[in-house]
């Protein structure tokens, strides 16, 4: 594998005809690589084509995907907060880094624009779209790239296959990798995270407990497990609030009364983990477990964080497989018992997780509504609770390339005054 040549945007790289954000009648026109990344889709857009002021670009952003509104219609949002995400990406200048990506999450019905919180799904496309927008250009059949989130500092090693064609190296996006919750097969870009723990706590376990008991009004004691590699999570038996944690989503989205429950939890465990108050942020996730159904190591329902996920996100799935390998923790003893049920795929300190003959990695396989994820945890054989990085794939693909318009009203392109100020 050979790392791809650095360099600035090539002009012919992008779709619009003036190659950068400019007026057009009563719109302004970015250029716009709409993506899927993993079980996720936005577009993603070079940072230098966005406005250079924080305010004005969250304005431009919500324009562009239609929020708020239940369905935005009126832009390129999809009405779920899976689709609801934009991918922000520049060629980085530091040391041993190649791109820096920022990501920004959505809500279809809100005016937030979370950038504080990771997405290991639509990480996956940050290299097929650095490709296709000019920002890389790749050298080899295979480009690795090291990527840093700028949300959080967390550092990961893409690579996606680059192959030699007619008009030279392209992302390959056809191949026959399966990810559940994504029909039909695809190219795989494997994804290395380096040193997520305590992406957005202090640490790993932030309360410095395996697992913690709250009592919650409305709610009452429950044991939790708080932690943060790379998703800041919220691990819960799904016993401990009345349900299977096999119910389907559709079934968990119209249960109130269980998100009301999930709410008041995640209210009180915001605070433990040294988040203050979460009533207005999109972290920590909320995790239900019970034991495996399907021969995996546990059964996973993910809120993001008042929807049941479709499936779970990557970081959350590199986090809850973490929990499964950390003896204490509500899933490490829900993953065990359903190793000792039967119902996992074999023995050890994870359940039914699968460990290396020398102790230095142990693979994870996390159900969810739609399947299951599999997750390569790196593990230090001197001391095995201690996870030292994690692997996986994902797979993306370029869906559309344009411009998207949003109001001239809103911003012009190389003015500034009354719109920098809005």
């Amino acid at each position: 594998m050979v790392k791809a040549t650095r360099g600035d945007a090539m002009d012919i790289a992008a779709p619009s005809a003036a190659g950068r954000a400019h007026r057009q009648g009563s719109q302004t026109a970015l250029p716009c690589w709409f993506m899927r990344g993993g079980t996720s889709r936005g577009p993603f857009f070079r940072r230098d084509d966005l406005p250079a002021s924080t305010p004005l670009r969250d304005a431009v952003l919500l324009a562009a995907l239609g929020s708020p509104h239940p369905l935005q219609v009126d832009g390129l949002g999809g009405g779920n907060p899976l689709t609801s995400k934009v991918g922000i990406v520049a060629v980085s200048d530091r040391d041993g880094v190649d791109l820096e990506f920022q990501f920004a999450q959505l809500q279809p019905t809100g005016e937030s624009v979370d950038t504080t919180a990771n997405c290991g799904n639509m990480l996956a496309a940050v290299v097929p779209f650095a490709v296709e927008s000019g920002l890389l250009t790749p050298d080899a059949d295979t480009t690795t790239v090291r990527v840093l989130t700028l949300n959080t500092g967390m550092v990961a090693e893409i690579s996606v296959e680059t192959p030699q064609g007619p008009d030279g190296r392209y992302v390959e996006y056809a191949g026959q990798t399966r990810i559940d919750g994504v029909p039909g097969t695809a190219a795989a870009v494997t994804i290395n995270f380096l040193d997520t723990a305590g992406s957005v706590c202090a640490a790993l376990l932030p309360t410095g407990n395996p697992s913690d008991t709250v009592d919650v009004d409305g709610v009452g004691t429950v044991e939790v497990t708080c932690i943060d590699n790379g998703q800041p999570l919220v691990i819960v038996r799904a016993g401990d609030l009345g349900r299977t944690g096999y119910e389907t989503v559709q079934d968990l989205n119209r249960d109130g009364g269980l998100k009301d429950s999930l709410e008041a939890l995640r209210l009180t465990c915001g605070k433990l983990m040294g988040l203050g108050d979460v009533s207005g942020k999109n972290y920590p996730k909320m995790t239900l477990v019970a034991p495996p159904a399907h021969g995996g190591t546990i059964s996973t329902r993910s809120f993001i964080p008042h929807v049941c996920h479709e499936s779970i996100g990557v970081l959350a799935a590199v986090t809850a497989g973490t929990a499964c390998v950390i003896d204490g923790t509500v899933a490490q003893q829900v993953a065990a018992a359903g190793a000792g049920a039967g119902t996992g795929g074999g023995p050890g300190a994870g359940g039914g997780a699968e460990g290396s003959p020398d102790g230095s990695s142990i693979t994870v396989s996390v159900e969810h509504p739609s399947g299951e994820f599999t997750v390569e945890l790196g593990l230090d054989p001197q001391d095995p609770q201690h996870v030292t990085k994690s692997a996986l794939l994902r797979t993306a693909r370029l869906i559309m390339a344009g411009d998207v318009y949003v109001p001239l009203s809103l911003w012009s392109p190389g003015t500034s005054g009354v719109q920098e100020g809005q």
